[in-house]
C-alpha cells in the first residue's frame, strides 16, 4: 500500500503536496518501480533516475494540454504512474497490459510514441510549430538523455532549432549513460560539467568570499547569476547557444525544488528555446542499480530467469567473433551503443582496439564500416534488427551499391517479446531482400550461426546474418569452422505429402510440426532455407515439382519476406499447379507479449504449422487422416 501514490489519479493531484510529501512520494514511486519491474522486466535504472524530474514536470506543467515528450521512453515509467495508470502498472510489458514505452494509443498524456532514441527534439519541434500555426498556447517539453543527445537525429534537430522560431524546452538528463557508457565528443563535454575541478574550486572560493560580506549567505543562496558566471568560465554552454538555445544548468536532478525553479523560469521565458541541463544518478534509490546501471538498464522478467544449460545466440555470436578475430587480424567489430546487448565485452577485453562503439548512430556505424571495408578490413556491424532499420539508406548506397565486404550480424531478428511494437525484428528479411549484392541468411541453430559467420568472412561481398533473441537449441558445437556454400538450403526430413520450407528460428518448429503430422499419417519434407537471398533454386524447384503442397514459415512480415520470394520463384518458373501457404506476420505491428504467446497468436509454433498444413491439403487427404 502506497499512502501517497495510490491517491494520485492525475498530475493535478501533485500540485498541493508539501516538500516532505514529495520526498515520500518519490520513495513510494521507486519502491513501486523496483517491485514491478524486477518481476515483469523492463528499463529500471533509467526510470529510477528520472523520478524527481517527472514529479517536477507534472507540478509545473499541465499535461496533457502541455506536451511532455520522452525520448526512447526508458525514463517514462514514473510518468505512467502519475498519469492515471498506477492501478494497471503491474501489467506493464505483459500481454494485453501497459506498454513498456510511451504510446499514443494508451494515454493522452503520451503525445508521442517512442522506442528508438534521439527522436524527441524533432517531434517536439513539430508540435511547437503546429501550436504556433494554429494560434494555440501550450508548452512543449522534450526530455532527452545524454546518450540519445549524441544520436545523429538529435543533432540534426538541434542544428535546425535556431530556424524554428518557436518556444520549446529541452531537458537534457545527464547521467553519463545511454545503455552502455556514453561515448563521443558530446559525452566528454557533458563530463566536463561533472568533473572539472576548476568549477568546484572557483565555486568554493566564491562562497568563502561571500561569507565575509554582509548578507553574504543570502547572496550565495539567491545568487544564481553569480554562480552562473562562475560556471561560464569552465562549462561548454557555448555549444547550446550556437544551437540558438538559452542554457540553464547543471541542476541537481534529484532536488525537486531546484528543478521546479528551473522549469518555471524556462516556462516563463519566451525569447528563444531553452535547454535545461540536469544531472542525475541512473538507478537512484536502488543500490544494486546504482552500482551497476548497465546490468539494470533492461531487467529480465523473473519468470524468464532460468539455469543456463545452453548459451544464447548473442553469446554464441560473441564467442565466434572472438575466435574469428584471433584468426583474422583485419576483422573489426562496430556496434551502435550496444556492446553489452551483443555480448561483445569478451571481444573488447581481448581486442580493445578492434571493437568500436560509435554511440547511438546507426547510420554512421554502417558507413564507418564501409570505409573500413574499402581499405581491406572485414567489419562486423553488430546491431539489433529494429535499429538496423535506421540505416537503410547507408546499407543500400554506401555498402551494397559498392559491393563492399561488410558483415551485418543482426541480433533480435523475429519476435522479441515484451519490448513490443518498436522492437520486434519482423521487417529485416523484407527490406534487405530487395537490395542487390547483399547475401541474406538465417541459421537454424547456434552451430549454424558459427559457420555462417565464418562463411561471411570469406565471401568478399556484403552479407547479413539474422538470429533470434533466445537461448540456443542446445545442439553440439563443431570444433572447426566450415564454409557453407552461399545460396544453399538443406533437406532435414523427407516426405511426399507436403513440403515445409522454413528459415531461421522457425526451422525447429517446422521439424516439430513434421513429427506431429507424421502421427496423423501425413509425411512432410522439411527444408532449412538458410539463405533467403540467394534462394537455393535447385532444391526448392525440385521439391515443388515433386510435392504440390508447400508451406513457408518465417518470423517476418509476409510482405516481401521469404515466402514471397518462394512464390516469385514459382511464378518465374511457371509452376502454377502448386498450392502454397505462407506463414508469417500479417500486415500489422506486433504488440508486446511473451514470444510464446505471440508465436501462438500468429501461428508460428508447431501447432500453427500443423493447423495450416491441414487446411492446405486436399479434402480427401484430410478425411483419410
Amino acid at each position: 500500500m502506497s499512502e501517497l501514490l495510490d491517491n494520485i489519479n492525475c498530475p493535478a493531484d501533485l500540485k498541493n503536496l508539501t516538500v516532505k510529501q514529495l520526498e515520500k512520494l518519490s520513495a513510494e514511486i521507486r519502491q513501486e518501480l523496483v517491485s514491478v519491474i524486477t518481476v515483469n522486466g523492463g528499463h529500471l535504472a533509467s526510470s529510477l533516475g528520472a523520478v524527481e524530474l517527472t514529479i517536477a514536470l507534472h507540478r509545473v506543467f499541465n499535461s496533457p494540454e502541455d506536451k511532455i515528450i520522452w525520448d526512447v521512453g526508458h525514463q517514462s515509467y514514473a510518468h505512467k504512474l502519475l498519469t492515471g495508470r498506477n492501478n494497471r502498472f503491474n501489467t506493464i510489458r505483459q500481454y494485453g497490459g501497459l506498454s513498456g514505452f510511451p504510446s499514443r494509443d494508451e494515454s493522452p498524456h503520451d503525445p508521442f510514441g517512442a522506442g528508438h532514441a534521439s527522436t524527441s527534439v524533432s517531434a517536439a519541434m513539430g508540435m511547437a510549430k503546429a501550436r504556433d500555426l494554429a494560434g494555440d498556447d501550450y508548452h512543449v517539453i522534450a526530455v532527452i538523455g545524454d546518450g540519445a543527445a549524441t544520436g545523429g537525429m538529435a543533432l540534426e534537430a538541434f542544428n535546425n532549432l535556431p530556424y524554428l522560431g518557436s518556444k520549446l524546452i529541452v531537458i537534457l538528463n545527464d547521467n553519463g549513460m545511454s545503455i552502455s557508457p556514453t561515448v563521443g565528443a558530446l559525452s566528454k563535454i557533458f563530463s566536463k560539467v561533472r568533473f572539472d575541478k576548476r568549477y568546484y574550486k572557483a565555486s568554493e572560493k566564491s562562497k568563502r568570499i561571500l561569507d565575509y560580506l554582509p548578507l553574504g549567505k543570502k547572496l550565495w543562496e539567491f545568487g544564481d547569476k553569480i554562480k552562473s558566471s562562475i560556471k561560464g568560465f569552465v562549462m561548454p554552454t557555448t555549444i547550446w547557444e550556437e544551437f540558438g538555445m538559452a542554457y540553464m544548468g547543471p541542476i541537481d536532478g534529484h532536488n525537486i525544488k531546484d528543478l521546479e525553479t528551473a522549469l518555471i523560469q524556462a516556462r516563463d521565458y519566451s525569447h528563444k528555446p531553452t535547454l535545461i541541463h540536469i544531472s542525475t544518478t541512473k538507478g537512484k534509490g536502488y543500490t544494486p542499480a546504482e552500482g551497476n546501471a548497465v546490468y539494470f538498464h533492461g531487467v529480465s522478467p523473473k519468470c524468464k530467469v532460468q539455469a543456463k544449460t545452453v548459451p544464447t545466440y548473442s553469446e554464441v555470436f560473441a564467442q565466434t567473433v572472438l575466435q574469428l578475430a584471433r584468426q583474422e587480424p583485419k576483422l573489426v567489430v562496430i556496434t551502435p551503443a550496444m556492446p553489452e546487448g551483443n555480448c561483445l565485452s569478451i571481444v573488447q577485453n581481448e581486442f580493445p582496439d578492434r571493437v568500436f562503439d560509435v554511440g547511438i548512430c546507426e547510420q554512421h556505424a554502417v558507413t564507418f564500416a564501409a570505409g573500413l571495408a574499402t581499405q581491406g578490413y572485414i567489419p562486423v556491424v553488430a546491431i539489433y534488427s529494429t535499429f538496423l532499420q535506421r540505416a537503410f539508406d547507408q546499407i543500400i548506397h554506401d555498402v551494397c551499391l559498392q559491393d563492399l565486404h561488410v558483415i551485418f550480424a543482426i541480433d533480435r531478428g523475429g519476435i522479441v517479446g515484451d519490448d513490443g511494437k518498436t522492437h520486434q525484428g519482423i521487417f529485416d528479411i523484407s527490406y534487405l531482400s530487395l537490395i542487390p549484392n547483399l547475401i541474406l541468411s538465417a541459421p537454424k541453430d547456434e552451430n549454424e550461426l558459427r559457420h555462417l559467420l565464418y562463411t561471411a568472412t570469406k565471401t568478399q561481398h556484403p552479407m547479413a546474418i539474422r538470429y533470434p533473441r533466445s537461448y540456443g537449441t542446445g545442439v553440439t558445437i563443431d570444433d572447426k569452422f566450415k564454409t557453407i556454400p552461399v545460396g544453399t538450403a538443406e533437406v532435414l526430413k523427407e516426405g511426399n505429402d507436403v513440403a515445409i520450407m522454413a528459415v531461421g528460428a522457425s526451422v525447429p518448429y517446422a521439424i516439430q510440426a513434421a513429427g506431429e503430422l507424421s502421427l496423423k499419417g501425413i509425411e512432410a519434407t522439411v527444408i532449412n532455407g538458410r539463405f533467403v537471398k540467394p534462394l537455393d533454386e535447385g532444391i526448392l524447384l525440385d521439391t515443388t515439382r515433386r510435392i504440390k503442397n508447400i508451406i513457408t514459415v518465417e518470423e517476418n512480415v509476409l510482405n516481401g519476406g521469404f515466402g514471397s520470394s518462394v512464390l516469385s520463384l514459382l511464378q518465374k518458373e511457371g509452376l502454377t499447379d502448386v498450392r502454397v501457404k505462407t506463414i508469417g506476420i500479417p500486415d500489422k505491428y506486433v504488440e508486446h507479449g511473451t514470444p510464446k504467446i505471440l508465436r501462438e497468436k500468429y501461428g508460428l509454433n508447431s501447432e500453427g504449422i500443423v493447423k495450416e498444413t491441414l487446411t492446405l491439403l486436399p479434402e480427401v487427404k484430410r478425411i483419410h487422416c
